[in-house]
């Protein structure tokens, strides 16, 4: 599994494409971190240039490597946990950094705090941690501002749906229970709602008497729709305002239209790098107490109280939070980052970060993620400068096309030329035809495609490069486009631990509709839709292994 982004590129110019956009920007870079983005566009070069080198060079060592074999013997006997105490410092040495207002818009007619409310309300959407999180940073700055207390709400409401599973729903609670008990460690309320936000928040905003809600952002259509219905029984008086916390730019500021591919988007979000990849403010103990205190939740009760299919069971690998995101991040700095650039279509290989369920439930912030790379991973070479490409330009992507795409999970919101192939190839004979039933349960006559299914639906996740020949395949063995797309979704959302999420969307939008891509020689039922085969599997890794460890003994 990529960080969250599925597509395989070519990363021989792309990183260089990067590195010219950053260099030659017309602005200056004012951040904190500028030293970083320097450091990166100079790691590019560097690793163009050691390509070259002799292989009699290559086996003497260098000076500098020489200089630099006692500090790769001290980051090898580092102990564990030695990233969350750097990040602590790192929070605490910068908690002057100002908060950029181009990272919010307003979504009421309000701008100003009513007065004499009682507090300033954070309603957490979509990133659930405390510190990193740019939208709390903004609600805390306005509540010290006028005095008042802070407080945090989650609205909790699982939708009858074949989706809503003990998988995803446990990662969630356990994660803001985490949050939880950092609010009550820094005087902030959390208060847990249950109910959708339009029949809840505005009730409790009344009752509670606050005089503003910050929230963050999420450009999918459910989300979107809660922020509007919100907007719309909020008494006209008090502010409601988005800020998106989860992109480093700002989705609006990225780009204020659709973007075709990555191409598109990359100059326009490495161009504003150094002003929005920045060190974040540290959200500090808050100095106003609130009179009314959140009722305490019972977090074991409420989640065996969800109605939820229990079926689709925790997972084992992954430890919700925060704390477990970072822990993560620490194990893909200290070992599986130097391999990630050569390594990463290996399905075989622990080459991947694996941080997309934390980015996804925002427990991690991407920022951070970037940041700890760039500053901890110098000695991983060109992996840097690649996984950054996927962290913040692909990633981004991502959100820009659900968020200006309203078709984004229908074939209808295809270019027009995908479309158009498709629909030409729609009659086309299938080499194989299978229900959604039996995809589901890994019975199909491919081991590997069987295997890939079977390690989604016990492990919630499955590894980037398989993604998207899984979903190719399901494209080419059902009936049509539209129930192609449906299905890749249904088993996506439902059994990926970082499902249902823009990354998701677009990874399954790639594969079967050819979005962010191009036109291809055309054949039989994917048109002029990208191929992958089973035979260029083998020429990737070996098939034979991920079939043996992964693919169902009975079938």
């Amino acid at each position: 599994m990529l960080l969250c982004v599925w597509r395989s590129t070519p990363f021989s110019s792309e990183p260089r494409r990067f590195l010219r956009l950053v260099v030659h920007s017309d602005q200056r870079p004012t951040s904190v971190l500028s030293p970083l983005i320097k450091s990166l566009t100079s790691q590019i070069i560097m690793s163009g240039k050691k390509r070259k080198s002799t292989s009699a060079a290559a086996k003497q060592p260098s000076a500098k490597q020489q200089k630099l074999a006692p500090m790769k013997e001290e980051k090898s006997k580092r102990a564990g946990g030695w990233l969350e105490d750097l990040v602590k410092q790192h929070r605490t040495e910068n908690k002057e950094v100002k908060f950029n207002k181009k990272r919010l818009r307003l979504i009421s007619d309000t701008t100003q705090i009513k007065q004499d409310s009682k507090g300033v309300l954070y309603w957490m959407l979509r990133d659930h941690r405390v510190q990193d999180n740019w939208a709390l940073v903004h609600a805390q700055q306005l509540a010290l501002k006028k005095n008042l207390p802070l407080h945090v709400c989650v609205c909790l409401v699982v939708p009858k749906s074949e989706l809503s599973t003990l998988r995803h729903y446990s990662f969630m609670l356990k994660g803001l229970e985490e949050v939880a008990k950092e609010c009550k460690a820094l005087d902030i309320q959390f208060h847990l709602l249950h109910g959708s936000a339009g029949d809840t928040l505005p009730g409790f905003v009344c009752d509670r008497g606050l005089g503003a809600v910050v929230t963050d952002f999420s450009p999918l259509r459910d989300p979107l729709q809660w922020l509007e219905d919100v907007k719309k029984t909020l008494p006209k008086d008090i502010p409601l305002i988005q800020v998106d916390a989860h992109n480093i730019v700002p989705c609006w500021v990225a780009s204020p239209k659709l973007e075709y591919a990555a191409r598109t988007i990359r100059g326009k979000i490495t161009k504003l790098l150094p002003e929005f990849l920045t060190e974040f403010p540290l959200v500090e103990k808050h100095s106003h107490t609130a009179t009314r205190t959140a009722k305490p939740v019972d977090w074991d009760k409420t989640l065996a109280s969800l109605q939820v299919d229990r079926a689709i069971g925790e997972t084992e690998w992954a430890q919700p939070g925060t704390k477990g995101g970072l822990a993560m991040l620490e194990s893909f700095i200290d070992v599986r980052l130097k391999l990630f650039d050569t390594k990463r279509n290996d399905p075989n290989a622990a080459a991947l970060s694996q941080l997309s369920p934390w980015i996804r439930f925002g427990h991690l912030s991407a920022q951070r993620v970037a940041m700890q790379v760039q500053r901890s991973g110098k000695s991983a070479g060109h992996s840097v400068a690649s996984f950054i490409e996927e962290l913040v330009v692909r990633r981004e992507l991502t959100d820009n096309f659900c968020f200006y795409n309203k078709k984004y999970d229908s074939v209808e919101g295809a270019y027009e030329w995908a479309q158009k192939t498709l629909k030409d190839h729609a009659k086309d004979k299938r080499p194989y035809v299978y229900t959604r039933e039996q995809l589901e349960k890994s019975k199909t006559h491919d081991k590997l495609w069987n295997g890939a299914q079977y390690q989604m639906v016990t492990e919630g996740k499955m590894h980037g490069f398989l993604r998207m020949y899984w979903a190719k395949k399901i494209l080419e063995w059902t009936s049509s486009p539209e129930e192609a797309l449906s299905i890749a979704l249904y088993l996506n959302d439902r059994y990926e631990l970082d499902g249902q999420d823009p990354n998701g969307f677009v990874g399954c939008m790639w594969s079967i509709c050819g979005i962010h891509d191009q036109g291809w020689g055309e054949r039989d039922v994917f048109g002029k839709i990208r191929y992958m085969n089973y035979k260029g599997c083998l020429r990737k890794f070996d098939v034979a292994g991920f079939e043996r460890k992964y693919c169902p003994k009975k079938l």
